[in-house]
């Protein structure tokens, strides 16, 4: 039985600090509508609370000789969904840095994410108990990084259609981050769907 709890652990961990980064896009998101400095506050005080959480995952991780999954997936996977957020935030740190507002490109990609975010909570929800569902989620979350990736083109072609090359490289900047936060988000799928390969 403790060992069962202890298996358990890890997959609510991970469920929650999922949880914990969607929370932090739906964050981004408002930041981008609205870049008050109260919701930049938010977005980083979330990415504080994720980085907690995930230390809590790594320091379990230690502490436990037998794990549910391989040790080296849980590591990974927290890692994946961490950085996710950790690119949300530097979003916003550049953009108040480089004192930019949100356009329409942005916008779209905060929305794709946040759809990603989604299907890979959902994914993490069911990873234990209903693996071939959580692996539907997976999909769906890769999904959205290829849509994700014609976002980012499109939006790099229009902008070098400009004459401020300053502007330019300030938003090619934060197009970058909200690109490899995706790009972070298809590699938490790719690790759940090796995990549920394993389990079977």
């Amino acid at each position: 039985m403790w060992f069962r709890k202890k298996g358990d652990n890890f997959f609510k961990m991970l469920y929650e600090q999922g949880n914990k980064t969607l929370e932090g896009l739906n964050a981004l998101c408002a930041f981008a509508s609205d870049n008050a400095l109260e919701n930049a506050t938010k977005v980083k005080e979330i990415e504080r609370e994720a980085d907690e959480l995930r230390r809590i995952i790594i320091e379990e991780l230690n502490q436990t000789f037998i794990t549910p999954i391989d040790r080296e997936d849980i590591f990974a996977l927290s890692r994946a969904v961490d950085d996710v957020m950790d690119y949300a935030c530097t979003t916003v740190y550049e953009m108040q840095i480089y004192k930019v507002s949100a356009d329409g490109h942005i916008n779209t990609m905060i929305g794709i994410l946040k759809k990603a975010g989604r299907e890979l909570v959902a994914a993490l929800k069911n990873l234990q108990r209903y693996p071939n569902i959580a692996m539907e989620h997976a999909m769906q979350a890769k999904a959205y990084e290829n849509k994700m990736e014609r976002a980012y083109r499109e939006a790099l072609g229009e902008l070098f259609e400009g004459d401020d090359p300053i502007y330019m490289l300030k938003m090619r900047e934060i197009y970058r981050h909200l690109s490899n936060a995706a790009d972070r988000g298809d590699e938490a799928a790719n690790i759940i769907g090796d995990i549920i390969v394993k389990m079977r």
